[in-house]
């Protein structure tokens, strides 16, 4: 059986952080409805407030330090993502879309992944759908239906207010392991591979005019 991959980026800037709490609850659900599946899966979760510096050098330099390209590699080689942000003036964060920005365009493509938003009031729980599934759409990922919004009172110790959140919480990682089980596994690529950029069952021979088969 393989084992599937899950990447989680979170981009709350305090530590600790309601978005990394999000991310973490949404990761734990995911991870228990795949179990259900009987499939084997692992989480690996980037803080993006580590990689603030890198990211910003990136983006002036046009090269990712070795740090954050790993992040990177972490998330385009993940059979699923998890993207939780707080919700800056009415939309994403500055930090996720910069992170959003280093990646290549095609990255995502064909990706399932599940959308995660919170801020401190319920007023703002719009901007999943209005900011951020636009984002995604047109990295031409495959978000999974269900958005999942975190406002401050949510965290509360109210029942009232944490069953729905939970129920939220639970419906999007249902979505998101139905997803994963309609996908095959994604295998990990070699970038020294020849066959990574030359295509399989290619050579350098085969470049030079076919010399490796004479």
């Amino acid at each position: 059986m393989t084992t599937r991959r899950i990447a989680v980026v979170a981009a709350g800037l305090s530590n600790p952080s309601s978005t990394r709490m999000l991310a973490d609850r949404l990761a734990a659900e995911t991870m228990k409805a795949l179990a259900e599946r009987d499939i084997q899966a692992t989480v690996d979760v980037i803080e993006l407030r580590d990689y603030a510096h890198d990211i910003t050098n990136n983006m002036l330099t046009g090269f990712a330090p070795q740090a954050l390209e790993t992040a990177i590699n972490t998330v385009v080689s993940a059979d699923a993502l998890i993207a939780v942000t707080p919700i800056f003036s009415t939309s994403y964060s500055g930090l996720f879309k910069s992170f959003i920005d280093v990646l290549d365009p095609d990255a995502l493509t064909g990706k399932p992944v599940l959308i995660g938003a919170n801020a401190g009031t319920a007023r703002h729980s719009l901007a999943i759908d209005y900011a951020i599934r636009p984002l995604f759409a047109y990295l031409h990922a495959e978000a999974v239906s269900t958005g999942v919004f975190a406002a401050s009172s949510d965290w509360g110790d109210s029942g009232d207010d944490v069953a729905p959140l939970a129920k939220r919480v639970e419906k999007g990682a249902r979505e998101l392991a139905d997803a994963i089980a309609r996908k095959e596994a994604t295998s990990v690529v070699d970038p020294y591979d020849p066959a990574t950029y030359l295509g399989e069952g290619r050579s350098f021979g085969h470049m030079l005019g076919g010399l490796a088969g004479e």
